[in-house]
């Protein structure tokens, strides 16, 4: 499951690295909306967006769970590792956010996984309530925002509207320009960006939605939803709840965005509630038809790639870092700004299937992927085989649960 959503995320992310900032909520700021670009967009839109992301974090949660239960069951306390782990995680994040790209998320995980770890011996029904309210509370805070908006200094909302949501063409030419100079033109820029996203960003809506599904990934895994062990038909279920509600609503929530002109503060702080909400109902349809997959041993060889995908994601997800800013910024190729929508998912298509092929090729040699090995080296100041002996080389079998 893991490794579905590792590689679901770059369908989205791949806007972020490639376009400018406001082009990921209103696709109208910057690029080609017509044809295949707007079928590629829809289609992210509809099934991605926000989907994966949720998944990823859920999955982060009953990581959580599952790591601090097996260092418990040795007989060790599990707090000061786990806040090791996450303390470094954060640096990680810094320097991800800081130095290479502004949508890092691995500090919000950080810090949700902070709290997270407070919560992991409560009942099942407890994490996922406790987990919805506080993914509620950014709602919450939007749509005051969507309130109180028109009492704002007019200055304000013009200069939100300008960073966040529909720039002038000064403001696009300034930001290609910056993003194509190189590394050094472009730090001033992410620095501040960087910034912003870890303390704003995590106050309106990335820590309470990260750390809430967290919450709720932990609930789900002690049902045992995540062990494709539960009756198919409860996957099913989820299956269908996910056909018949989430993704007809969602669609509903991309008309309603189009109905409303894209408007600030209509679509941005009212509307963006569909997504928000809906994509957990979407997030239900994935994890069906994965768990019901893996449930059945279909497509076995695939199970395996993707398994290994999403046992290296921590090295997955930062190579996808890598490999887009080399593509799109200055100190690479410099393409920023230049490939169509429909360009940028063949390039989404050409990372996963190398991901796919590499992932299980590097764990059928080494233990760990090598930032999960630097990450656990560093966690326990200690460093940590890497090869695996030819033992541990004989068994390989597709990981259907979270670590």
């Amino acid at each position: 499951m893991r490794g579905v959503a590792l590689l679901g995320i770059l369908a989205m992310n791949i806007q972020d690295f490639s376009m400018i900032q406001q082009a990921y909520m209103n696709p109208l700021a910057y690029g080609d909306l017509h044809g295949w670009n707007y079928a590629v967009w829809y289609v992210c839109a509809l099934l991605a967006e926000m989907k994966f992301m949720s998944i990823f974090s859920m999955l982060f949660g009953a990581g959580v769970y599952l790591m601090t239960s097996r260092i418990e069951a040795s007989g060790r306390d599990p707090g000061p590792i786990h806040y090791r782990r996450m303390g470094w995680l954060a640096v990680f994040g810094c320097l991800h956010g800081y130095l290479l790209w502004t949508g890092d998320i691995l500090f919000t995980y950080a810090l949700g996984g902070a709290f997270a770890y407070l919560a992991r011996k409560w009942q099942p029904k407890t994490l996922i309530i406790s987990g919805l309210l506080f993914t509620a509370v950014s709602t919450v805070l939007f749509v005051g925002s969507y309130a109180t908006l028109p009492y704002w200094p007019k200055q304000n909302v013009d200069q939100m509207r300008e960073n966040m949501w529909m720039p002038s063409r000064q403001t696009v030419a300034k930001e290609l320009a910056v993003y194509r100079a190189g590394w050094l033109g472009e730090e001033k820029n992410r620095a501040i960006e960087n910034l912003n996203n870890q303390i704003q960003g995590n106050i309106f809506v990335a820590f309470w939605r990260a750390y809430g599904l967290m919450l709720v990934g932990m609930g789900l895994f002690k049902l045992g939803v995540f062990s494709a062990k539960l009756p198919s038909r409860v996957y099913g279920w989820f299956l269908a709840v996910g056909t018949v509600a989430g993704i007809p609503l969602t669609a509903f929530g991309i008309h309603q965005h189009f109905a409303h002109h894209w408007e600030l503060r209509q679509v941005f702080f009212l509307d963006y509630q569909y997504k928000y909400w809906l994509s957990l109902l979407v997030c239900l349809f994935w994890i069906g038809l994965v768990m019901l997959i893996c449930r059945k041993r279909w497509l076995p060889g695939t199970q395996r790639r993707l398994g290994a995908v999403g046992r290296m994601a921590f090295t997955n997800y930062l190579t996808h870092t890598i490999v887009c800013t080399f593509l799109f910024y200055g100190w690479g190729l410099g393409l920023y700004g230049k490939i169509s929508r429909t360009g940028q998912f063949g390039i989404v298509l050409a990372i996963w299937a190398a991901q796919l092929i590499i992932s299980p090729w590097w764990l059928d040699r080494f233990q760990f992927g090598p930032f999960e090995w630097i990450w656990r080296s560093l966690t326990y100041w200690k460093l940590q085989p890497m090869r695996k002996s030819s033992s541990q080389q004989a068994v390989d079998s597709p990981q259907l649960a979270p670590s």
